[in-house]
């Protein structure tokens, strides 16, 4: 099958606090859109760039000062952004995010940063098309972390995994669509598809003009199942 190029490409980020399950919807999702013919590329973040490595390593040795934390964030998300989100998109693609700014302006905004300031850090990063919020209690989170044979790292307290919460939940971006991640994983999935095809059809409703292959591609993606 032929990928269907979607016009300006749709870009989905999936967010929330850790052991909220945003990898298994990310990877379950994806297969979802592959099957009904969209183009997919997934990615997470901090990325495996230089940059996201230092962030990466600094969960399991110790956190690094906010401010060096936001540095070494924003010149990944530059990195990322040039390299493959903005590329995905311009070809008509969809890119899943696990992880994307919101989580820079929770989890750094919850050692006090200023929200306002961490949010026009990242102007320059592509708003998504969909955002999966799914939000559960920290002491959930913390319990599947622990249930698959890991050790929370240092950004997975309790204390500092409530306080990314509320500021997930506080931030007031257009096309958030809060999901109950204490659910089981078919029902995750099956809120995170409607959202999806909420913002397909979105597409095909308004005016904005498509040739027979783009509407063709819009229409598949918007009648794509779970089954």
């Amino acid at each position: 099958m032929t990928n269907s190029l979607i016009p300006g490409g749709l870009l989905i980020a999936i967010e929330g606090i850790d052991g909220a399950g945003k990898t298994t919807l990310a990877n379950r999702l994806a297969d979802v859109l592959r099957q009904a013919g969209a183009e997919v590329v997934q990615s997470k973040e901090p990325t495996t760039g230089p940059w996201g490595m230092k962030l990466r390593e600094s969960a399991a040795t110790g956190r690094l000062q906010p401010e060096q934390e936001v540095d070494y964030l924003l010149r990944d998300r530059r990195q990322h952004v040039e390299e493959l989100i903005a590329p995905t998109l311009a070809r008509g693609g969809v890119v899943i995010l696990d992880r994307y700014f919101p989580s820079m302006v929770a989890y750094q905004g919850a050692t006090g940063l200023p929200l306002d300031e961490l949010l026009a850090a990242n102007d320059f990063a592509p708003r998504p098309d969909v955002l999966l919020l799914l939000d559960l209690p920290p002491a959930t989170g913390l319990g599947r972390i622990r249930a698959r044979g890991d050790a929370p790292n240092h950004f997975e307290t309790e204390q500092n995994l409530q306080r990314c919460r509320e500021i997930f939940l506080q931030l007031q971006l257009p096309t958030k669509q809060l999901i109950d991640a204490s659910q089981d994983a078919d029902a995750v999935l099956r809120e995170a598809h409607a959202a999806v095809i909420g913002e397909v059809t979105r597409r095909l409703g308004s005016n904005a003009p498509l040739d027979d292959e783009q509407l063709r591609s819009l229409q598949r993606l918007a009648t794509a199942s779970l089954a």
